[in-house]
């Protein structure tokens, strides 16, 4: 009897298509990619889910602005987010949009119906702020300066009758299952900003809109007075995607997720809405919640008002995609704020890329001539080498951190720079082969570790190794 694979199953958020994509949300996509396409080399069953988040009054605004109706808006920068997880070469296994009638909405309405009979919604008149940028309601002690922080705009006054969800009755639950780490939240400090926003007290939160206010949504099942309130139905989208309700083997197969990278702008609707949801339809809770933070550009928040919002096309069409990738997953730190500047991204190009991994590579490949390749390694100093940057690149990885796993390759890449100065194989020398077969074992093994991260460069560094034919992998800026 076979024995059956271990799942992995990991999403990124789903973008909002208020705009067309920006270099953050390729930050998230990359990171999960690199998580997706490690396991597949473990030999795991990978289930990749990314989309788009298509319903709400931001979208709507949008539309009306570009003067399109809704669905042609959302049609367009929904497309763009698919064509951007091309060009960023990713691995995806699915591209979940929450305007899809027949894949979505049927979960939602589905789920929204179990809240109910569970008596986790009621209905009830409310009065708050809501802050459109968020498309949530927001407290006064949220605001600063009376505007929302992130998006720094003034809330909407909203007066309407509308349902609720039971969120304060979770609150002991998810509390519990964060502090024991049942739901496992990276970083700690994350983990510890979550539990004091819960220990400040938890309300229940407006799960529904009233259809003259907000158009553009997925109707109540039971109400076609009301709209589907965007963060409830759009946390859906992760069992949606596995067919949740269909009696189906994917979502048999793969729920609960392993892995939810999301933004710190989004983390608390990830670990307190959505597990106490969990806990109401009796779902299993996911395993991770990865959160990273922003790009600034020049040490600004990106900004269209600004004028500086970095198009992760024009960078791709200008570098290529692994420089991107490897700017990104290098030069970010993993969960924190990170700085984007042209001239950092071409530093960092020239030194890491070009004259570090791209060099050694030409190097080599250049010397091997017309010897064959073994898949064997004499210097046992080099071999010492390579194993301690295999166990330093698993352990970074299994902690999320992207850049200290490349770092370990890179240091591997440094040393064979020396070595090659120690042993100067283009002298020849009764030791010449042998030398030139251990870098070529090295860098083997690096294009194995690069694969996660740079896949096509992994690729044609593997096309080389076999063909001994040089060519650059990255010109020099």
């Amino acid at each position: 009897m076979t024995k059956k694979k271990k799942k992995f199953y990991i999403t990124s958020s789903i973008a909002y298509t208020n705009a067309p994509p920006h270099l953050g949300f390729a930050l998230e996509m990359i990171q999960a990619d690199v998580l997706a396409r490690y396991h597949r080399i473990l030999g795991e069953e990978v289930f990749f889910l990314t989309g788009t988040d298509e319903n709400g009054l931001k979208n709507a605004q949008a539309a009306e602005r570009a003067g399109k109706t809704p669905q042609e808006f959302v049609d367009e920068i929904s497309a763009k987010f698919r064509e951007l997880t091309k060009l960023l070469n990713l691995s995806k296994d699915d591209f979940i949009r929450t305007t899809d009638r027949k894949r979505h909405w049927p979960t939602v309405q589905k789920a929204w119906l179990e809240l109910k009979d569970n008596g986790d919604i009621y209905r009830k008149k409310y009065k708050g702020l809501y802050c459109v940028g968020c498309e949530a309601f927001v407290k006064e002690k949220d605001l600063s300066e009376g505007k929302c922080s992130i998006h720094q705009k003034e809330p909407e006054i909203i007066e309407e009758e509308n349902y609720f969800f039971r969120l304060s009755k979770y609150q002991k639950e998810v509390e519990k299952i964060i502090k024991e780490e049942k739901i496992r939240i990276v970083p700690e400090a994350r983990k510890n900003e979550i539990l004091s926003f819960i220990k400040q007290g938890i309300e229940d939160i407006s799960c529904s809109r009233v259809k003259e206010n907000l158009k553009w949504g997925i109707p109540v099942p039971d109400d076609d007075t009301q709209i589907i309130y965007i963060w409830l139905e759009a946390l859906l989208n992760y069992i949606s995607a596995l067919g949740y309700g269909e009696d189906g083997d994917k979502f048999k197969r793969f729920w609960p997720a392993d892995v939810h990278c999301v933004g710190k702008d989004i983390f608390k609707f990830h670990t307190l809405l959505w597990p106490a949801m969990l806990f109401s339809l009796g779902l299993k809770l996911p395993g991770i919640v990865l959160v990273h933070g922003f790009i600034t550009v020049a040490g600004q928040k990106m900004s269209k008002s600004l004028g500086n919002v970095i198009d992760p096309f024009e960078l791709v069409k200008k570098y290529g995609t692994d420089a991107v990738r490897y700017f990104l997953l290098r030069e970010i730190l993993p969960t924190e704020d990170g700085d984007f500047t042209y001239e950092k991204f071409e530093a960092r190009y020239n030194a890491d890329l070009a004259s570090g991994l791209g060099n050694l590579v030409a190097r080599v490949i250049t010397m091997a001539g017309i010897w064959n390749f073994e898949s064997r390694i004499i210097n046992q100093e080099l071999k010492k080498k390579i194993d301690k940057t295999q166990k330093d690149y698993k352990k970074a990885l299994e902690e999320f951190k992207f850049n200290e796993a490349l770092i370990s390759v890179w240091d591997l890449i440094s040393f064979c720079d020396k070595y090659i100065e120690k042993e100067r194989p283009w002298e020849k020398s009764e030791k010449q082969q042998l030398t030139i077969n251990n870098l070529l074992f090295a860098i083997d093994n690096i294009a194995q570790l690069l694969e996660p991260f740079l896949p096509e460069t992994s690729e044609k560094i593997f096309k080389q190794l076999k063909t001994k034919k040089s060519q650059p992998l990255f010109p020099r800026i």
